[in-house]
């Protein structure tokens, strides 16, 4: 094992110990999460040790939590008991690695994670934001109190080692055809309609790649085509008590060419996304990230068909927009403008590593 992550709580009690921090969503099943805490009893009492998996949103700053609110919701959560009694999880190969690095006194813990929870995704915070950003986070917590979960029993911060962990998701290793879409529009004073049709090599585009779209455009009309522009938008679905939908250009790329009247053209553009061109969006959204580490722009989120009603959380998905500006001649071309537009949708997601 190259590495070996480790949290101590601030008594010196409890060590949280885990083999890795990225678990993979594979859309049918979720990676299982095996850990182990080390114990140090001899100040616990008679006092317990508990160890849980939640997955939260979060929608504000835990120093916000002042006269009572909790800008955290638990969209799931799960525990266990390791101390004094401890159910025997079936040992996997990482539980024996993180178990010899343990030494004695070690405790094996393991949870499966529902495939039906969202992957996480912070939001990104604004030039002048302090803590945490908001979003959807998991984090595995080992804590010593006298009952599991009781709302008037204060948890010590000393008391308690915690470490966040990532749920996401990789591009499936079979990619499809590129979406096709296209669309005629007639005008006012114009016997003959604008038709504009484009497409995708390809269904899913990994962050970072270039995505070259051909586009046709057959101007019949008497209008002129005076310029055209490509964007990209991302839209994201917040699914919590209630849902909210936003959209976000990511992009926006104008192009000068003209079509005349009876003239067609045809072309493939290169557009590539980042979120290099985005740091100062505040709200968009971002694949979680572990401390200040980089991230970038949030993976499109792939469920298993039928379970969108079930997920809450953030959902993110993207789409093309190819917007044609057409203007008549003379003094009134102007005033007689009007648009053609055209979408396609657009995957973005990180390639599967080399096991």
């Amino acid at each position: 094992m190259a590495k070996v992550f480790k949290k101590t709580s601030g008594n010196g009690g409890l060590t949280l110990y885990l083999g890795k921090r990225d678990y993979v969503d594979h859309v049918d099943k979720v990676d299982q999460v095996d850990g182990v805490v080390k114990l140090d009893t001899k100040d616990f009492g008679d006092r317990k040790v508990f160890v849980q998996l939640a997955c939260a949103f979060r929608y504000g700053s835990e120093d916000l939590d002042v006269m009572g609110l909790c800008f955290r919701k638990d969209i799931w959560i799960q525990y266990f008991q390791i101390y004094p009694e401890s159910p025997k999880p079936t040992l996997s190969a990482m539980h024996d690695t993180l178990l010899k690095k343990a030494g004695d006194d070690a405790k094996p813990f393991s949870f499966e994670i529902p495939n039906n929870l969202p992957c996480s995704v912070c939001l990104q915070p604004g030039p002048d934001d302090q803590g945490k950003a908001c979003g959807v986070d998991f984090e595995i917590k080992t804590y010593i109190a006298n009952k599991q979960s009781d709302p008037d029993e204060k948890i010590e911060k000393k008391d308690t080692a915690r470490l966040v962990i990532r749920k996401i998701q990789f591009a499936p290793s079979q990619i499809g055809a590129g979406p096709k879409a296209d669309i005629c529009k007639s005008f006012m004073m114009s016997d003959k309609p604008v038709h504009l049709e484009a497409s995708l090599e390809k269904d899913l585009y990994f962050h970072g790649e270039q995505i070259p779209i051909k586009i046709k455009i057959n101007n019949e009309s008497n209008k002129t085509v005076k310029k055209f522009k490509i964007s990209v938008e991302q839209l994201t679905d917040i699914v919590l008590y209630s849902a909210d939908k936003y959209t976000k250009a990511v992009l926006c790329q104008e192009f000068g060419e003209t079509v005349e009247s009876n003239a067609t053209y045809e072309n493939t553009l290169t557009i590539t996304p980042l979120l290099a061109e985005n740091k100062e969006k505040r709200g968009l959204s971002l694949d979680g990230r572990l401390k200040d580490e980089d991230t970038n722009l949030a993976s499109t989120t792939m469920m298993r068909q039928g379970l969108e009603k079930e997920v809450l959380g953030i959902l993110v998905s993207y789409k093309i927009k190819i917007n044609l500006m057409v203007a008549g001649g003379g003094l009134l071309g102007g005033l007689t403008s009007s648009d053609v537009t055209l979408e396609l949708p657009l995957m973005l997601m990180h390639p599967k590593p080399e096991e």
